[in-house]
């Protein structure tokens, strides 16, 4: 792996490129768009740097396949590659703190939003589709809710650390996934939902 480095003003385009070089599977790369629409429309919220937020999202699980998923080490590996490639302590921390399996406490605002927004994410996707039409512009945050309370409904989210939106974040669930949704909304042809 060459060395790569981050600045503030890198394109975007340079940081998908690196995503596809490590993410084959189509599932995961969608994954990785839809968290990156979910930390940006949060750091859109919050004041905070949209840019930054977006890479981080965008990058999150960039060692997925690498590591196979084992979550003894996935976010570990991930969270140096993006400190070999030059990426801000702020975004590394975050991703590595993302993976629950460590028991590093996320910290900072962007930390705190990527631990509760990424599996959202992936809750709001479940919840498309099982609607009739299968588009997320149909689906509501009501919909969401009452698929969240669903416990054996996409039973892999961890909806714990959703939860924590209220503590961590200090917004309420209906809140949160309200901002989740619709930043998923906006790129719902980048999402094939």
């Amino acid at each position: 792996m060459g060395f790569f480095c981050y600045n503030k003003n890198m394109e975007r385009d340079k940081v998908l490129n690196l995503l596809e070089e490590n993410l084959n599977k189509d599932n995961l790369v969608k994954h990785s768009l839809a968290v990156e629409a979910a930390m940006k429309e949060l750091a859109d919220y919050f004041d905070e740097d949209v840019d930054k937020w977006g890479v981080c999202g965008l990058l999150h699980d960039i060692d997925y396949e690498k590591t196979e998923g084992d979550l003894e080490t996935h976010s570990k590996v991930g969270s140096e590659m993006l400190r070999e490639w030059g990426f801000e302590e702020e975004v590394c921390d975050a991703v590595l703190t993302h993976n629950e399996a460590h028991g590093v406490e996320p910290e900072t605002l962007m930390a705190k939003s990527l631990y509760c927004a990424d599996p959202l994410t992936g809750l709001i996707v479940a919840a498309t589709l099982v609607l009739p039409s299968k588009r997320i512009s149909d689906l509501k945050v009501e919909n969401v809710l009452n698929r969240f309370k669903e416990e054996d409904f996409a039973s892999s989210v961890n909806r714990e650390n959703i939860k924590q939106c209220e503590s961590l974040l200090g917004l309420d669930l209906e809140g949160f996934v309200g901002i989740v949704l619709r930043s998923m909304q906006k790129i719902s042809e980048d999402l094939g939902l």
